[in-house]
């Protein structure tokens, strides 16, 4: 697997970047996000994530997707003011991107590959599924979309990565 770490990005308002570049050497949480989806209210366990743990080495990162259903219709601008205003979001937030497909990016390519706690790897379920992410790039586990950002399994994760 490629070093999740190197692979290029972009931001929310277009610059290049990578995971490297965006976190150092964090804890990363990276989960596919949309405003207009029945699991948007994650957003809330995520920022409050970010909160207790921001300072200890972790960040949230967020990829908009509008692949499920529309659920990500907004332009940058619209997505960044959405995030900021309806739930505080001061975690980075990565370009729209497809997650899934012939036109996932490459990121997504490599996630895609790692299996969940059953076992089961291939294509993004759903918004909100999540991607726990090692210091030295490895994934450390796969959270399916349904699964609360602060479920106590989540929380433990992430506590351990620390």
């Amino acid at each position: 697997m490629t070093n999740l770490r190197e692979i290029p990005l972009r931001t929310l308002d277009d610059k290049p970047t990578t995971l490297a570049e965006l976190a150092g050497d964090k804890v990363v949480l990276l989960v596919n996000v949309a405003s207009k989806c029945g699991l948007t209210p994650q957003y809330g366990g995520l920022v409050e994530l970010q909160q207790t743990y921001g300072s200890r080495g972790f960040t949230v990162v967020g990829v908009p997707s509008n692949q499920f259903m529309g659920q990500e219709p907004g332009t940058a601008e619209e997505i960044a003011e959405f995030c900021s205003t309806t739930y505080g979001v001061d975690f980075p937030l990565l370009e729209k991107s497809e997650v899934n497909g012939e036109g996932r990016i490459p990121l997504y390519r490599e996630l895609t590959q790692v299996a969940d706690a059953a076992g089961e790897a291939g294509d993004v379920q759903w918004n909100f599924e999540k991607f726990l992410i090692g210091r030295d790039g490895a994934v450390l586990g796969r959270i399916r979309p349904r699964t609360e950002p602060t479920d106590p399994a989540v929380v433990a994760a992430i506590e351990a990565a620390l």
